[in-house]
């Protein structure tokens, strides 16, 4: 029984022992601890506030994205008018071309038969009298 004694007495220094030297690091951590707790408890605000400004800008986002759509519903009958002036000047030059290149045909068949008569000479002269005539 003395033995038993003596082993708690043994224990219970050493346990206060222990506390002693445990007091300043557990001061310190209850000390984090409570700053740990002050900045929690701004944050239910904050969070608040990040989503607000948050709702803001995605409502402003939609605004400005409707407005661009209203603009663009009222540009989009000008948009298809510059699409039928195009078109139309796609077959127009088309037309054109077609015409030019019948010209260029009918004035390569003119050519080879005035080389093979020999009228070059003829229809250089004729060309020069129109040129002189024109100045005058």
């Amino acid at each position: 029984m003395l033995w038993l004694g003596i082993g708690i007495l043994v224990i219970g220094v050493a346990l206060l022992l222990l506390a002693i030297v445990l007091i300043k690091p557990l001061f310190k951590l209850a000390g984090v601890l409570s700053n740990l707790q002050k900045t929690t408890d701004t944050l239910p605000n904050q969070l608040k506030e990040i989503t607000s400004q948050t709702t803001n800008v995605i409502g402003a986002g939609v605004d400005t994205l409707n407005e661009i759509n209203t603009q663009v519903k009222k540009l989009n009958p000008i948009f298809n008018t510059i699409r039928d002036i195009g078109q139309a000047t796609n077959k127009l030059s088309s037309s054109i071309v077609s015409k030019v290149n019948g010209i260029n045909n009918k004035t390569e068949a003119a050519e080879s038969i005035s080389t093979t008569k020999g009228l070059e000479g003829f229809y250089a002269l004729i060309a020069l009298v129109f040129l002189l005539f024109k100045r005058k």
